[in-house]
């Protein structure tokens, strides 16, 4: 079996997606058509920066959206298709793509929104994010309950074993950052993120959100869709909505939802799109799967090659 995977925030940079552009057809026009979906010069701010418009949350998704879907259409012009998908957070739109749940046109201002509802939201109740690095997953969820009596404070991602994401109010994330290390943490890295994603803090945004997803009509997925919110794999396309809605307030299931690929019978992974991020996390899951990628025209070669 085949998975495709789709990244999320953070994997953005300047040049992203130009190479498929220009050298790929089919990646060429889908990324026109999210461009046009948006109504915003987002290939320019791709292509050529500056980076710190880039890393702005409304536009760094839509981007890394646009550069995801480019990668598919190139990945698809090449023959391949995947048997099950799954997207980290924001990825888990571009996975919705590849399954066909929703088209191009409807996907990028669903995702536009979402992004300006998260900042919104953590305008209004400022937040952070910490990286983690060296416990495992049970420390860091006592430490996150007791960090909890000085503020809100939750586990955002389990990305793979010893790295750990977690979010919330400053004062929580800072007694968190505080215990983690008291525990014997390698590493805890404070994101550069604009406020606490995958929290309490951004239920106002997900119920805005949430009123404006049942109004969008999915289809049934045509592979199956691993939710981030309990690492399920899905197809009805009324419980992804409902997955999809819980998905901004609880935590990004990513090591559990790459061992249930594994468990399905994957024996390759395919990163379609910028970066190589999850890459990285599935291989310190210890998954003795093939792990590929494709951003560009030499990685897209190298993948079809590999996969012949």
């Amino acid at each position: 079996m085949l998975a495709f995977v789709f990244p999320g925030q953070n994997s953005q940079y300047v040049g992203m997606g130009r190479d498929l552009y220009d050298n790929c057809a089919p990646a060429r026009e889908v990324m026109d058509a999210a461009e046009r979906a948006l109504g915003v010069d987002l290939l320019s701010l791709m292509f050529e920066g500056p980076e710190e418009e880039l890393t702005r949350t409304d536009i760094q998704q839509p981007a890394i959206l646009t550069h995801s879907l480019g990668a598919l259409a190139a990945v698809r012009d090449g023959g391949l298709e995947p048997d099950i998908v799954a997207g980290h957070s924001l990825g888990e739109y571009s996975a919705l793509v590849a399954a066909g749940v929703l088209p191009v046109e409807e996907v990028v201002p669903l995702v536009h929104l979402r992004a300006q509802l998260m900042t919104e939201a953590a305008d209004r109740q400022p937040g952070a994010m910490s990286a983690i690095l060296g416990l495992d997953a049970e420390d860091v969820e006592s430490i996150v309950q007791q960090a909890g009596q000085e503020g809100t404070c939750c586990l955002a991602n389990y990305n793979c074993p010893g790295q750990l994401i977690i979010s919330g109010s400053v004062a929580g994330i800072q007694r968190a950052e505080q215990l983690a290390s008291e525990a014997g943490a390698k590493r805890v890295v404070r994101l550069r993120v604009s406020g606490g994603f995958h929290s309490p803090l951004m239920a106002g945004a997900a119920e805005r959100f949430i009123e404006r997803l049942g109004k969008v009509r999915l289809q049934s997925a045509r592979i199956p869709v691993v939710s981030n919110v309990d690492a399920t794999p899905r197809t009805d396309p009324e419980e992804i909505r409902d997955a999809l809605g819980k998905q901004m307030t609880t935590g990004v299931l990513w090591e559990q939802s790459v061992d249930a690929m594994m468990g399905q019978g994957v024996e390759a992974f395919v990163e379609v799109g910028p970066s190589r991020v999850l890459t990285g996390l599935i291989r310190r899951t210890g998954a003795t799967a093939r792990l590929l990628n494709v951003e560009d025209m030499a990685s897209l070669e190298e993948t079809l090659e590999g996969l012949k």
